[in-house]
């Protein structure tokens, strides 16, 4: 292994820059000429459109121009996609009803944009803002998923009947009705899971410019991969080649997903920039966050466990409700479906399974992924109902999985649900776990060029939101070329530099993106030693690379990676033919998806008298295959475990019957901090994933997707004395206790158990 390798706990090369506050985010940027914009928003959950008067506003200091969805209509611009449209029962297709960047008749959510001002500064719009008169025709709106399914609720969009969007199965239904008809016990238990606002530290903001020399618009906007959102506004909203729109995303400040997909506020800098021959700005505020960016989880859950006399799980059947909000947003159903019920079956054997999902209009703000997507949901249905049904039975919750793990043995294993695990060492996670308690793919493109000096840039459709790419990828490139870290550039984030990518999303880019540039690497290895090869006046077949040196086997003659770089630019040290540089390029397309596991133990304490809960301790063996960089790994754990435990014990955006928001700020929607957190035991049993070159599996979205069931059920454990069967998430300590206070009244909850 070279100095600095994969494996190593390297620290972060980029944290130079941010510590040091030399890092560029979007808000950092100023481009000469710049135009602010403003968005007025709707009060309304639903209502019509009947007028809109900007006369007032338009003759304001600064007012440089004033847009509604009129305008874009005019415009004949296209609307917001959806990329992932789902199929459902017997054939069926989804509703997915027009989404404009501004509606034009009615609006279907409180904060939904309905016009945009465009001034010489941001007070100047801000202020005109406020002179938009906007008469609307109040309509009754649905906000929770038993409402939108109501006999005579409103309707949110007329094409779809009882405001169901998609009707969607996954399994045997025959096969799992009489696998329950047999079984010896019989499980079942609703759960809500509730809605979450993404909240990352740094909002959205989008900055536009437009060179007429050119006819070329560049969108600067923090995003998870410029290519996708490039493509979206060149063909889906407007109409013009790709070539035509350059994306540049700087430093981003989190994404968790919500920053993945393209928003009304990004169509209209860039219409704007283009209209008005200058850059335009906006840069977003946390109150529009909370009323603007897409939310996430939202589901309401029937779950039922059938055991046989012997404990193994015989059956599984879920009936799902998922909230979309008001439109389907641009992965929209396919979240709760497809990435989420896929893995509904997790790490064990099941005899039979069946699930099915309604997928719902409300007026709400749209739902999409955040960190995990999907399954952290799914994940919670399986772990809530195996606890429950230890419980019920008397079993060890531990003993139960262990009873229906897949045995190492039968890996690979293909589910009942079609899902290919490739590797795994479930049983002894569990082991080790106790021990310690005791004491969405798709491909990715690089291309790599190496500079006379040896020095190496590389550059990945992949797009850091914080998780150390600079880091990780030059690790690989190091072990794979021997190249010093320090001379290892990591290019992303610009559609122009950057040919083609998919971003990052569902913990993809170690595994796609750094497999891309493994072969990347291996290319740069096999023209260096045709390189080599004419320098050594030697057969390229006898050649070996290793730590830097191209060495003929068996001898001690070789020559450096550095000197072949410097001899790539000289014709007159090039095999005949071979033309000057060294790049290249490398496409990789993973053969599956990763299995990433673990097991997760929290240790809590819950007060009677008030219902606080406190995180005494949480212990965690995950398999993430082999490690590049054990201390991003570690920190990556520490992060989505902590969102984790944010949605189990505080976070929850509220709405009133009338769609109000009730949570829109911090003062209302509680995040984790440091004193809501234990100390994190992190271990590991790695076990290579065989599906990808560089034996890696996903980390990000782990401790997201795992925590939430672990905390709850810790919860319950804490509670099932009293007779407490389950405790509804965010479990605050008003809820907490008030199950404590029901079931002390309730004489024969400690016998049945009751639910708060």
């Amino acid at each position: 292994m070279g100095r600095f390798g994969v494996g190593q706990s390297v620290r972060r090369v980029e944290d130079v820059r941010f510590l040091t506050g030399r890092g560029q985010y979007l808000e950092d940027l100023r481009l000469p000429g710049e135009l602010c914009a403003h968005f007025v928003r709707s009060p309304h959950a639903h209502a019509r459109i009947v007028s809109i008067n900007t006369e007032a506003a338009a003759a304001e200091p600064g007012v440089v121009r004033i847009a509604t969805g009129a305008d874009f209509a005019a415009e004949k611009m296209g609307g917001m996609p959806n990329i992932a449209p789902m199929t459902g029962k017997g054939g069926s297709k989804q509703v997915t009803p027009p989404h404009p960047a501004f509606p034009v008749d009615a609006v279907r959510y409180v904060g939904e944009p309905v016009a945009v001002v465009i001034a010489e500064t941001a007070a100047q719009a801000r202020d005109a803002a406020e002179l938009i008169e906007v008469e609307y025709e109040s309509l009754s709106a649905v906000v929770s998923l038993d409402d939108a399914l109501g006999k005579g609720a409103p309707l949110v969009w007329p094409e779809a009947p009882n405001n169901v969007s998609l009707d969607w199965e996954i399994g045997d239904k025959a096969a799992t009705d009489a696998a329950f008809a047999k079984a010896a016990h019989l499980t079942r238990i609703e759960l809500l899971n509730n809605r979450i606002v993404p909240n990352p530290i740094e909002t959205r903001g989008a900055i536009a410019s437009y060179d007429a020399a050119e006819d070329k618009l560049t969108l600067y906007t923090g995003t998870q991969g410029g290519h996708k959102l490039r493509a979206k506004l060149s063909h889906d909203v407007f109409d013009f080649p790709e070539s035509k729109l350059r994306v540049v995303t700087p430093d981003v400040g989190g994404g968790f997903g919500m920053k993945i997909y393209l928003y009304s506020e990004q169509v209209a800098v860039v219409w704007a920039a283009k209209t008005l021959k200058r850059p335009v700005r906006w840069i977003g505020e946390r109150g529009e966050a909370f009323l603007g960016d897409a939310q996430a989880r939202d589901q309401k859950t029937v779950a039922e466990l059938a055991l046989d006399k012997d404990g193994r799980f015989a059956g599984l059947r879920v009936r799902t409700l998922a909230n979309l909000g008001a439109y389907m947003s641009m992965y929209g159903a396919y979240i709760p479906t497809m990435a989420g019920h896929l893995i509904l079956p997790s790490v064990y054997r099941w005899g039979a399974l069946y699930a099915e999902v309604k997928a719902i209009f409300t007026n709400t703000v749209p739902v999409d992924a955040y960190r995990g997507a999907g399954k952290p949901e799914t994940n919670f249905i399986v772990e809530r109902l195996i606890d429950t049904a230890a419980r019920e039975t008397k079993r060890e919750p531990a003993e139960l999985r262990r009873l229906n793990f897949i045995p190492q043995n039968d890996l690979p294993y293909t589910t009942l649900t079609n899902h290919r695990i490739d590797s795994g060492a479930f049983e002894h996670s569990l082991d080790q776990v106790l021990d310690a308690d005791t004491v969405q793919r798709s491909d990715e493109t690089s291309t790599m060029s190496v500079a006379a000096d040896g020095s190496v840039t590389v550059m990945v459709g992949t797009q850091s939101n914080g998780q150390g790419h600079e880091t990780a990828y030059a690790q690989i490139v190091a072990e794979r070329l021997g190249v010093d870290i320090d001379k290892i550039k990591l290019v992303q984030g610009d559609t122009d530099l950057v040919k083609a990518g998919n971003g990052t999303g569902g913990s993809r880019s170690l595994h796609a993106g750094g497999g891309a540039i493994h072969f990347a690497s291996e290319k740069i290895v096999e023209k260096g030693k045709r390189i080599a090869a004419h320098l050594l006046e030697a057969a390229e077949a006898d050649l070996g690379f290793d730590d830097g040196r191209f060495t003929i086997v068996g001898t001690d003659r070789s020559v450096s990676f550095k000197d072949v770089a410097a001899a790539a630019f000289n014709p007159a040290k090039l095999p005949k033919g071979m033309e000057t540089g060294f790049d290249e390029t490398a496409v990789y397309q993973p053969a599956a998806h990763t299995f990433p596991n673990g097991v997760h133990v929290c240790e809590t304490e819950v007060d009677p008298e008030t219902g606080i809960v406190t995180l005494e301790r949480y212990t965690i063996v995950d398999d993430f295959g082999v490690l590049v960089n054990p201390m991003l790994v570690e920190g990556q754990i520490h992060g989505g475990v902590a969102q984790g435990i944010g949605q189990a014990l505080l976070e929850g955006a509220v709405y009133d019957s009338d769609g109000q928001m009730l949570t829109g700020s911090f003062m209302d929607y509680c995040m984790p901090r440091a004193d809501d957190l234990p100390y994190f035991d992190v271990s590991y049993n790695n076990q290579p994933c065989t599906t990808n070159p560089l034996g890696v599996k996903g980390c990000g979205e782990a401790g997201s997707i795992v925590a939430p069931s672990v905390v709850v059920n810790a919860i319950v454990d804490a509670l099932a004395p009293l007779g407490v069967r389950h405790v509804e998430m965010p479990t605050t300590p008003e809820r907490v206790w008030r199950a404590i206070q029901d079931a002390k009244s309730n004489p024969t909850s400690r016998k049945n158990g009751t639910s708060a």
